[in-house]
């Protein structure tokens, strides 16, 4: 009896960022890692990303699990580069070649931390990263100084223009309600 061979699929989601379009694959591509390329410079450590950039209208792309974030400039419409993206995306997965070389590591937890930032942490792991996750995003803690809490927004939430509400009207507003240290919070976007 003969190896059945995966067939590889992938499709696209819109984003909230309108320059943003998330391309998820059947396959994982980064398993529980994320890696994060706002320009060319930075993607040196990726073939993925490196060739993605090749594109005159890529500027930006962000990988995670099973997914590619690609932000294109406003020369160019979606229904214009989908089709050649997807099959470019596809093609590099199917090839088995290492999408990135070093991945961003970050040590989620550290048994010193205070309780409060082991707190934030938690809540921004169990219930923020999963919604950002889904729109193509994603956030880590940064640093918590007095009150303020600062976080990195990567891939589509990096430059949303609805960001700012998400992160004021949702994240502030849940760590506040469940931390009651907590009195902002702040994005750096990478």
């Amino acid at each position: 009896m003969s190896e059945l061979q995966q067939i590889l699929t992938i499709y696209t989601e819109a984003t909230p960022n309108p320059e943003t379009m998330k391309y998820v694959v059947s396959k994982m591509i980064l398993p529980g890692e994320s890696a994060d390329f706002p320009t060319r410079e930075s993607a040196q450590t990726s073939p993925l990303a490196k060739k993605l950039f090749e594109f005159s209208f890529v500027e930006g792309v962000f990988i995670m699990n099973n997914f590619v974030t690609v932000t294109k400039n406003k020369t160019v419409d979606w229904f214009d580069i989908n089709p050649m993206l997807k099959e470019f995306i596809k093609s590099f997965v199917e090839s088995d070649e290492q999408a990135v070389l070093k991945p961003d590591t970050q040590d989620m937890y550290d048994e010193n931390d205070p309780e409060v930032v082991q707190k934030i942490k938690e809540l921004l792991e169990t219930h923020v990263k999963p919604a950002v996750e889904m729109d193509g995003g994603a956030i880590s803690f940064k640093s918590y100084d007095q009150g303020k809490v600062t976080v990195t927004l990567k891939g589509s939430c990096s430059g949303c223009p609805s960001s700012t509400i998400t992160l004021k009207a949702g994240i502030e507003g849940l760590l506040k309600r469940m931390i009651p240290e907590v009195t902002e919070v702040v994005a750096e976007a990478m």
